[in-house]
């Protein structure tokens, strides 16, 4: 792999290059979470060199006729090497054919895992963490506190039916845990925030122009440095395969 020091942050936010690899793999284990995630955990000896080293990584998702497959981003929840397994929460909304499949998912069945291309490594030790976004965005969110140390504090704003998933994460971090219920009142929420001293990192991931409207609200309203910011579009309204960055 290929390490490429960022210009993004102060803290040396590094991005990581890895080889693009497919990986056949089966459905070993399904788990609802909840009202709008479901928890596929995949299994196969082709992830013995799997590596996800950011907690928004992507895995290109493939599934369907092999000539012409639908490919869709999600984020590697979990993954456990001696085990061979990979843990991916889809979110279930709306019609979508991923979501469709993730519903009807039964142990066994093949698909295909692609990547991912490479990780975006955000340091731990900031002051605070920002993590912001609707459902699409909660396994990244659940990761990230998984990952934080005993002593650092996460402000989490969700915009989301059901809080359960957020609630059973097991974290050493400080977790302030806000809940919106629209995508204005998410981006109210955010608006609301008196952001605490000292050096933070916000990272919001969700529906294009709900995101676009906290990008402006961190970047203007609240003086939030671009440098230690990540905002991402994780799909839009009337678009399919969406997924877009903000924050350049």
């Amino acid at each position: 792999m290929e390490i490429i020091e960022s210009t993004r942050s102060a803290r040396r936010v590094q991005r990581v290059r890895h080889e693009l690899r497919r990986r056949d793999v089966e459905v070993a284990h399904v788990q609802p979470l909840g009202a709008e995630l479901v928890r596929v955990t995949f299994r196969g000896d082709m992830l013995a060199d799997f590596v996800s080293l950011g907690f928004d990584d992507h895995v290109k998702f493939m599934f369907g006729p092999e000539a012409e497959p639908v490919r869709r981003d999600y984020t590697p929840r979990a993954y456990d090497l001696e085990r061979r397994e990979l843990t991916i929460d889809f979110a279930i909304h709306g019609d979508g054919l991923a979501s469709e499949w993730a519903r009807r998912a039964q142990p066994g069945q093949r698909v295909v895992i692609g990547g991912p291309r490479g990780s975006m490594i955000v340091p731990t030790d900031y002051d605070w963490h920002l993590l912001a976004g609707d459902v699409t965005a909660v396994p990244a969110i659940g990761r990230r506190l998984e990952e934080l140390p005993a002593g650092a504090r996460a402000i989490v704003v969700a915009q989301v039916a059901d809080m359960s998933p957020l609630h059973a994460v097991n974290s050493a971090a400080q977790i302030e845990l806000h809940r919106a219920t629209s995508a204005d009142a998410f981006v109210d929420a955010i608006r609301a925030l008196r952001l605490p001293a000292g050096e933070g990192y916000a990272w919001c991931a969700g529906e294009a122009a709900v995101m676009a409207r906290a990008r402006t609200v961190l970047l203007g309203e609240k003086a939030h440095p671009r440098t230690a910011m990540r905002v991402a579009a994780y799909w839009k309204h009337g678009a399919s395969d969406y997924h877009d960055e903000l924050d350049h």
